[in-house]
């Protein structure tokens, strides 16, 4: 592998950008701006209305310590948008009041939408709470100013947030004169933390003003240099015996569910039509603060909201999908693995799973085993692709994981198994370990060993066969200071290697990628001025490893990467971006290695109140059309456009749409293929409980007949229409009823599916 190249262009890229300039002084921080709560007296009680009119409230401490983040950080927040937040706890809930003081309040951006769709467009306050008090991770609420919710956890070791789980909390919001209030109720039951020897609960509230400048301001004095965005979270004063004096109430949640549907499949062997009742339940126990029991039994998960359509017509390697499934999300921070470790998406039908959970503050864990009845796919990672057997049979899934934490040091390890009939199995065991060395560094470590028996014939079906070893190795170092962002991985996955429970699209492989950012800061452009603008260098070099059994040779280069750019962030949530891309890329073991050079770009900007963000991306040039082997002309382009509106009544409208398109032309002249992925979502919300969704997708692939590559012409192409109406009473009940209509067309092969469905969920 070529390093010194790489060390070379990270260096002359170093010199061309200079010398970083000085840090900007940190704005002073109050004294006393540590947030304190309130004990409620017994006989008090609170109505969640937003209004903050209560006698506690006259009484709980005023925090307004509030600072900028974004669009630059270090700078005192505006004295015109000031914002307090007061807490009151009581023996059963944490309530959160927020007051957000805006100077022009006919310019709050408040439209109805679908929980977890509070974006940085709106206006909305957040919390970000740490009931463990490590700052490792947070449970995040965002409360838009039209009291839609969003929620999920932040991970501090990967700096993501994750908006798939859901929380059972009561929010409200009170538009005023000069503003707006908000409060935030969250159960003491809904919150996780360690049983004893918990450490104090930490706290960081944001509250984003979407005005040109697209503000966001934090009651923390976090700065960009940090590692990751819940590095700052204070200490709540005040709850320091909460935890222990609810840390042993027990809670029970059974949400059975039952649906009705009716399905007509055509094809060519003709029509055939179903009715069915299907009865499932969602069941969670919490006997106690640190541990939690999750059971699914016979679940119906068919009318999750549809993945977006992606384009998958010129790549050998499978691609990965949202998980969206309740079942899954329960704390997600104690799983904590990459795809590669587990893929819960590789679960396709359960009839059934188990789950518990344990979280310590040194320590925590998690298991579950779900019974799979198959339909899916099994990956099969080779260098130059991911093969596919489709799972025909019954199979058995089972992930066990558990950590260990120290002060700067995490620690953990994984069992993962997949068994199929006849005794055939895959076995993943593994550990991984991140280190925060300091402030401004971080390196992570995984090793992964897999064993394999469950082989597949032709028709997809599991054989016992002789049994494959692999390993997967990986590693990564982080490291921010003031100008600068540094990122190294390595990784080297076995050409046997195999996790049938994660995704592991490719195998056989070695890997190098080198990042390289330069911050500069706010500076003046012509014509404008870019809060954030970087200039950098990403490369990436992918090399197989010898495989005797396939013929592979080892040292061939797969893929090499060289992308130096420039990034910037401006008015309006306005990002954009630039890049070169200097590729190499081999589409099979022997053939040529071919030399591609194009130029992408991207731009993202929130236009207006109502058409909240517009994206393009466009990539021109050179590309390898994997299947012919061969260079030609062409370009991939990306449009999505997202409005949202408020409608007489009180009504809410939200549409979003989105176009992707890539093709490739012949090197003599016409096109060899196109490939198009196209969707729309509506949504009518009636109120904050009930909506009317409507999605339309459409992909199509074409690839022109080529004698002189031996290519017949293929064409597939799917369409997909629903439509649901559902009546939803916070996370555990709601109804729904919809149609939904499915056209495949494979070589003129042609299938139709149509269904009619009920839904009804209730929490006991």
């Amino acid at each position: 592998m070529r390093v010194g190249l790489r060390c070379a262009l990270a260096a002359a890229w170093l010199a061309a950008c200079g010398a970083a300039p000085a840090a900007e002084p940190a704005v002073p921080y109050p004294n006393g701006a540590q947030p304190r709560a309130l004990r409620l007296a017994p006989d008090e009680t609170l109505r969640i209305d937003g209004r903050l009119d209560e006698a506690a409230w006259q009484r709980a401490p005023l925090h307004d310590a509030f600072v900028q983040f974004l669009p630059v950080d270090r700078l005192p927040a505006p004295a015109d948008y000031r914002t307090t937040v007061q807490v009151l706890v009581d023996a059963s809930a944490i309530t959160f009041g927020i007051r957000a003081f805006d100077p022009r309040p006919a310019e709050i951006v408040a439209p109805l939408t679908r929980r977890d769709k509070v974006a940085r467009d709106q206006d909305f306050v957040a919390v970000m709470l740490d009931a463990v008090g490590t700052r490792r991770s947070a449970q995040f609420f965002r409360v838009s100013a039209a009291g839609v919710v969003a929620d999920g956890m932040y991970i501090a070791d990967t700096d993501n947030e994750d908006f798939s789980p859901d929380f059972e909390v009561e929010a409200a919001v009170q538009r005023l004169a000069d503003g707006y209030s908000v409060e935030l109720r969250i159960p003491l039951l809904a919150l996780r933390y360690p049983y004893e020897g918990g450490a104090a609960w930490r706290l960081m509230v944001a509250r984003s003003i979407p005005r040109a400048a697209s503000t966001l301001l934090l009651s923390a004095p976090l700065t960009k240099d940090a590692l990751n965005f819940i590095a700052e979270l204070q200490e709540i004063d005040g709850l320091q015996d909460i935890a222990e004096r609810v840390r042993s109430q027990s809670l029970l949640s059974l949400r059975p569910e039952l649906t009705v549907r009716s399905i007509r499949h055509v094809d060519a062997s003709g029509v055939r039509r179903d009715s069915n009742a299907s009865l499932g339940a969602e069941i969670k126990w919490r006997p106690r603060a640190d541990l939690v029991f999750d059971a699914t039994l016979n679940p119906d998960f068919s009318q999750v909201e549809l993945d977006t359509p992606q384009l998958a017509g010129n790549t050998q390697f499978a691609l990965s999908l949202q998980e969206k499934r309740p079942f899954f999300l329960e704390s997600t921070d104690v799983l904590d693995l990459p795809l590669a470790a587990f893929y819960s998406r590789a679960v396709t039908d359960p009839r059934y799973g188990l789950r518990a959970t344990w979280r310590g503050l040194r320590a925590d864990a998690t298991g579950l085993t779900l019974s799979d009845e198959g339909g899916g796919q099994i990956l099969l990672p080779a260098p130059f692709g991911t093969g596919i057997a489709l799972q025909r049979e019954r199979s058995q899934a089972t992930l066990l994981r558990g950590r260990f934490h120290a002060d700067s040091l995490s620690a953990g390890a994984l069992v993962s198994l997949r068994d199929y009939a006849g005794g055939a199995s895959n076995r993943v065991a593994g550990a991984d370990l991140v280190w925060r060395a300091s402030d401004q560094e971080q390196v992570r470590l995984r090793a992964l060993g897999s064993q394999t028996s469950a082989l597949f014939d032709a028709s997809g079906a599991p054989r016992f066969g002789p049994r494959e070893d692999g390993y997967q190795l990986f590693a990564s170092w982080w490291r921010r200071v003031p100008g600068w962002n540094f990122t190294a991985e390595a990784g080297q996955t076995s050409p046997r290697f195999r996790n049938d429970n994660g995704f592991v699209d490719q195998a056989g492989v070695r890997s190098l990628q080198v990042e390289v950012i330069r911050r500069w800061g706010e500076v003046a452009l012509p014509g404008f001025t870019a809060y954030e603008l970087e200039t950098f260098v990403w490369t990436q070099e992918r090399r197989t490893l010898a495989d005797a059994a396939t013929g592979v040779p080892g040292g061939e280069t797969v893929t090499r990467r060289i992308h130096p750019g420039i990034w910037l962030v401006a008015a309006r949530n306005t990002e954009a971006w630039l890049q070169l891309r200097l590729d190499s890329e081999r589409a099979a073991a022997a053939s040529q290695v071919h030399a591609l050079k194009t130029l992408a770009s991207g731009y993202g900007v929130n236009p207006a109140p109502w058409f909240t963000r517009l994206t393009a991306e466009l990539e021109a040039g050179e590309r390898l059309d994997v299947v012919a082997d061969r260079i030609g002309r062409g370009a991939v382009w990306l449009l999505e456009a997202k409005l949202r509106a408020g409608l007489p009544n009180g009504f809410g409208l939200e549409s979003e749409q989105r176009i992707a398109q890539g093709f490739i032309n012949r090197p003599e002249a016409g096109r060899a293929l196109t490939d198009t992925a196209f969707q729309w979502l509506g949504v009518l919300h009636l109120n904050a409980r009930d909506s009317l969704r409507a999605v339309w997708q459409r992909s199509r692939y074409r690839r022109a007949a080529d004698a002189s590559v031996g290519l017949a012409a293929d064409s597939v192409g799917s369409d997909a229409l629903s439509l649901v109406f559902q009546r939803r009473v916070g996370i555990g009940r709601s109804f729904s009823v919809g149609a939904s209509s499915q056209r495949a067309n494979n070589n003129q092969a042609l299938t139709r599916d149509r269904e009619l469905f009920a839904k009804l969920s209730v929490e006991l």
